[in-house]
């Protein structure tokens, strides 16, 4: 399994017990989701590999598992070690909710501008993430938010946006 092909689910944050369980620290918005899990990928000196799960319990964001087979030194050998699933595992998300890898390429639609680009990435700053739109080699830098973002489209793969008004000429007048 390749790290481009799988999201990150957390992080094993430290061994817990005598009988090789860990604690692992899910970094998703519904961690209740992830409560039959059978198996997850560990990130073990940069190469994903499978580890199946006999017994998971869920408190909040965290969670105790025991992997099957597993030793408390070789639980305490993978603490710090980052989690991945299959982008498969993801639910699926519908109208203007979108995961920020299934929006690179999408073409951002402007109601003043129009078409203003392709996204190019998503930058994730602690504050606010950030729109990283390619428009004939300029740079834009949009937010994130929701009260801008009319429509999300994965048909047309397309997002219609209401930038704030300047924001967009800022941009296309220094290229």
């Amino acid at each position: 399994m390749r790290k481009e092909d799988c999201f990150n689910l957390g992080k094993i944050t430290k061994p817990f017990g005598l009988k090789g369980e860990v604690v692992i620290f899910l970094d998703v918005d519904e961690p209740n989701n992830y409560a039959s899990l059978d198996s997850v990928f560990v990130e073990v000196k940069n190469q994903l590999v499978p580890f199946f799960i006999q017994n998971i319990r869920i408190n909040g964001n965290k969670a105790t598992v025991k992997f099957e087979d597993m030793t408390q030194e070789q639980a305490a050998a993978i603490a710090g070690c980052n989690l991945y699933l299959p982008l498969d595992n993801l639910p699926k998300l519908t109208g203007k909710k979108f995961y920020f890898h299934e929006i690179i390429g999408f073409h951002v639609i402007d109601d003043e501008h129009g078409d203003i680009g392709t996204v190019a990435s998503v930058i994730e700053y602690p504050a606010q993430p950030l729109f990283q739109i390619i428009n004939n080699g300029t740079e834009i830098l949009l937010p994130v938010l929701d009260q801008l973002i009319n429509n999300v489209d994965r048909e047309k793969q397309t997002i219609s946006v209401h930038a704030p008004e300047g924001l967009i000429d800022l941009y296309l007048q220094n290229s």
